[in-house]
C-alpha cells in the first residue's frame, strides 16, 4: 500500500497535463490523519529487534518503502499553497526520524534517512523559489523549518552526533578509529558527513535569522 501511494504521488508530479494541486488534494485530504498516524506508528517502533538485523528483511523493506512515501509527500508539497499535514509532519515531528536514526537500525535505512533529512533542510516552496530570496518567507513553511531547527539543535547539543555511524562499519562522526577487525582505510562515508554537516549548518543558519535577541543567538 505504501509503495503504491507513493507511485502513484511520483507519477501524478511528473504529469504535467493534470492539474496536479487538484489531483494532490483529491488523492491525499482523506488520508491525511491516517498518514500522520502511520508516521507515527511506524516511526515509534522498537528498531533494535531482531526484525531489523538484516536491510534485507521485510521490516527494513517496508520501512524503506515508508521512507520513499515520506520523500513522495515532501516533493509534493510545493504543489500545495496549503500543505496538509502528512506533507508537513517530517518538520513538525523530526526527533522521530532522529530517533530511527541513532538505533541499531541497518546503515543503509540510517543514510536514506539522512539524506531526507538534508532534502527538508533544502526544500523550497514555489514562491520562495521565484523570490531568489536566500530566506523563505512562506509562512507555513518558516514555521515548519523552525520547529525541525529547533529539535536538530537540541539533540546536536547533546551527544547524537557522536551516535552516527559514517559508513556501513567503522567509523563514527567525532572519531577516527576503526572498530575491532575492521580495516581502518575504509574511510568514512563522505556523502553521509556532507549531507549530516549540511543539516546541523542549515538548522544554526535557520535558527540565527529566526532568534530574536542577541542572547538567544549565542
Amino acid at each position: 500500500c505504501l509503495g503504491t501511494l507513493a507511485a502513484i504521488l511520483k507519477e501524478t508530479l511528473k504529469d504535467a497535463l493534470v492539474a496536479r494541486a487538484g489531483v494532490l488534494k483529491k488523492l491525499l485530504a482523506p488520508l491525511d490523519a491516517v498518514l500522520e498516524g502511520f508516521y507515527s506508528a511506524i516511526l515509534l517502533h522498537h528498531f533494535d529487534s531482531q526484525h531489523y538485523t538484516s536491510p534485507y528483511s521485510e521490516a527494513a523493506n517496508n520501512l524503506i518503502s515508508f521512507i520513499d512515501l515520506l520523500e513522495a509527500l515532501l516533493a509534493s508539497r510545493i504543489e500545495l499553497e496549503l500543505p496538509l499535514r502528512c506533507q508537513r509532519i517530517l518538520f513538525l515531528k523530526v526527533s522521530y526520524v532522529l530517533n530511527v536514526i541513532s538505533s541499531s537500525i541497518p546503515y543503509v535505512i540510517k543514510k536514506k534517512f539522512i539524506l531526507l533529512l538534508k532534502k527538508c533542510v533544502l526544500y523550497k516552496s514555489r514562491e520562495d523559489a521565484k523570490s531568489g530570496s536566500l530566506f523563505l518567507q512562506t509562512p507555513s513553511l518558516c514555521e515548519d523549518m523552525l520547529a525541525l531547527s529547533n529539535v536538530v539543535l537540541q539533540v546536536v547539543n547533546l551527544t547524537w552526533l557522536n551516535q552516527i555511524p559514517l559508513s556501513g562499519k567503522s567509523s563514527y562522526f567525532g572519531s577516527s578509529e576503526a572498530a575491532p577487525g575492521h580495516d581502518s582505510q575504509g574511510g568514512s562515508d563522505q556523502t553521509v558527513l556532507r549531507a549530516l554537516s549540511l543539516v546541523v549548518l542549515k538548522a544554526l543558519e535557520f535558527k540565527i535569522h529566526n532568534s530574536a535577541t542577541e542572547a538567544e543567538i549565542k
